[in-house]
């Protein structure tokens, strides 16, 4: 990287921190992060699947969205113009994962909605943050203020010894099931507190001020359980973990029901349903809800022992024929000691089993469609 490159990066609240820790900083999304730490890639996903990992991910958006009528439901109401998901039915102090869609039924974005009581609270990607809060003023400036939370950093504690290390601090932290959102104090600094993550395993993610983030994040790690986690880790956890990479395994070329992300569309949106419709994309979108998508995101378990990388076309059989799908996300998933990977085929390729072949470097690798996630979650519901 060119020295004016690296020198216009960002840097989030802990950067200095992470420096301290012997973090390897690499660009990513605009911002100077840390993609590994001395223990490596290796023991840091490891360490994370049996005790508890601290993460920055301080680089995402946080944004506030206020209904002018004082009244949360018409905040939700008017998300709802914007994603498939049923808002109006998330509780007060519960969050849920949605979509932003386009006229096309493609996804511009995926996100955390949590309801806080007055208002709702989303997080959004990195690399798409600056759009989504256009997206949000250009559609929603009637009805809602929209507050970006720019003095706001966001750390991730995952782990099974993830609520036992918070309980420390946050005496509310053990009550939480997955999916609670809400204000909580944790060592006595006003946060925003979920019981949710992107690694499959349970946690919780934590927006704090900036100006107490790094004293936050030493507090957690002076417990031995804890280990700081880089963004390699982080990649290899999710993919285990059968978690969707917004730029990667979804698009705005893929719809919902494409990368099989049905489940996060409830009933009451769809076909039939008390609010159906309504959003970018519904007609199409709703099409393949009624009568399917032509193909599908899977899961997919090398039968050899090389890593399976993003981008590698896949064939129906070993030898001759045109591309029948492509990878999407790919590498070794620790936990199993395998490659893993996840990518699109047609619908008649779909079924657990089947044996494909993934073409590396001149060769034609076998693998089979698998189950996801690749390691069971262990949420606390």
């Amino acid at each position: 990287m060119l020295a004016h490159d690296q020198d216009s990066l960002k840097r989030t609240p802990l950067y200095d921190l992470h420096v301290s820790l012997g973090g390897k900083m690499v660009p990513f999304a605009g911002y100077d992060m840390p993609v590994q730490y001395p223990a490596g890639v290796l023991k840091e996903h490891l360490h994370t699947r049996t005790k508890a990992g601290l993460f920055d991910v301080s680089h995402m958006g946080q944004l506030r969205v206020l209904p002018k009528s004082g009244k949360v439901e018409d905040a939700a109401r008017a998300l709802e113009r914007l994603v498939p998901q049923d808002i109006v039915a998330i509780a007060a102090g519960r969050q849920r994962y949605a979509q932003f869609t386009n006229e096309d039924g493609g996804i511009l974005d995926d996100l955390m909605v949590a309801n806080f009581g007055d208002h709702l609270f989303l997080v959004v990607n990195a690399a798409c943050k600056a759009e989504d809060e256009a997206h949000l003023r250009a559609n929603l400036s009637d009805d809602c203020v929209i507050e970006q939370l720019a003095d706001r950093a966001l750390i991730a504690l995952q782990g099974p010894k993830a609520e036992a290390a918070l309980a420390k601090l946050c005496a509310e932290a053990p009550a939480m099931t997955f999916m609670d959102a809400g204000p909580h104090e944790v060592a006595g600094i006003k946060c925003f507190v979920s019981r949710s993550g992107y690694t499959g395993e349970d946690g919780f993610e934590i927006s704090v001020p900036s100006g107490d983030a790094e004293r936050l994040a030493k507090m957690l790690l002076a417990n031995p359980d804890v280990l700081p986690i880089g963004l390699g880790a982080r990649d290899s956890l999710r993919l285990e973990a059968g978690l969707c990479l917004y730029g990667h395994d979804i698009d705005t070329t893929t719809t919902p029901v494409e990368a099989a992300l049905e489940w996060s569309v409830q009933k009451s949106r769809r076909t039939g349903g008390a609010r159906a419709g309504g959003f970018p994309g519904a007609a199409k979108i709703l099409a393949h809800f009624d009568n399917g998508a032509s193909r599908r995101r899977v899961g997919l378990l090398a039968l050899g022992r090389a890593p399976v990388r993003e981008g590698a076309l896949l064939f129906a059989d070993a030898a001759g024929g045109e591309p029948i799908g492509q990878v999407t996300s790919g590498g070794f998933g620790p936990s199993l000691s395998a490659p893993v990977a996840m990518g699109y085929v047609p619908v008649s390729l779909a079924a657990l089993g089947t044996k494909l072949f993934a073409e590396v470097r001149g060769q034609r690798l076998p693998l089979q469609v698998a189950a996801m996630p690749f390691v069971k979650n262990t949420y606390k519901r």
